[in-house]
C-alpha cells in the first residue's frame, strides 16, 4: 500500500501520467464536464469529500505552475484561493500563477484537461484548473 497521503488509484494514475503544462480539473459536484473529458467521480454526498480535502491530497504530489478559477466565484473564495497556492508554491519552491476567467471560458478550457476530478463540494465556483510544472 502508498505511504503517501494520495490513496485514490485513479488519481494516483493521473498524476503519474502528467507531463510538463498538462491541466487537471478539481470541480464542485454540480460542474458541467465536456463529455470527452475522463472524470474521477469522488463525490459521495453533499461536502464529502471536499474540495480543500482533495486539493490537499494533490499538494502532497504534484508539482503546479498554474491555477485558473472562475472571476464569479466570491471574494472570500478568491481570497482562499490565492492562499492555499501560496503556501503550495511556498513548499515547492516554484511560483505559482493564478488566473481568473469568466465562468464560461473556464467551462470551455475544461475541454483541453486530461481528467476532471469530481468532489462533493457544493460551494458555488469552488472549481480549480491545475497547470502541471516540473520539480526541477
Amino acid at each position: 500500500m502508498k505511504r503517501t497521503t494520495l490513496l485514490n488509484r485513479e488519481v494516483s494514475a493521473l498524476v503519474a501520467s502528467l507531463g510538463h503544462m498538462d491541466e487537471i480539473v478539481i470541480g464542485d459536484a454540480g460542474l458541467p464536464v465536456p463529455a470527452e473529458v475522463p472524470v474521477i467521480d469522488l463525490a459521495v454526498m453533499a461536502g464529502v469529500p471536499g474540495f480543500w480535502d482533495v486539493l490537499t491530497a494533490l499538494q502532497s504530489e504534484v508539482v503546479i505552475e498554474g491555477a485558473h478559477h472562475a472571476a464569479e466565484a466570491s471574494p472570500e473564495l478568491q481570497a482562499r484561493f490565492n492562499t492555499v497556492c501560496d503556501d503550495w508554491a511556498a513548499a515547492q519552491g516554484k511560483p505559482i500563477t493564478m488566473d481568473r476567467m469568466s465562468h464560461d471560458a473556464f467551462k470551455a478550457r475544461m475541454a483541453q484537461a486530461r481528467a476532471v476530478i469530481r468532489t462533493g463540494e457544493c460551494t458555488p465556483y469552488c472549481n480549480l484548473i491545475l497547470v502541471s510544472g516540473v520539480p526541477f
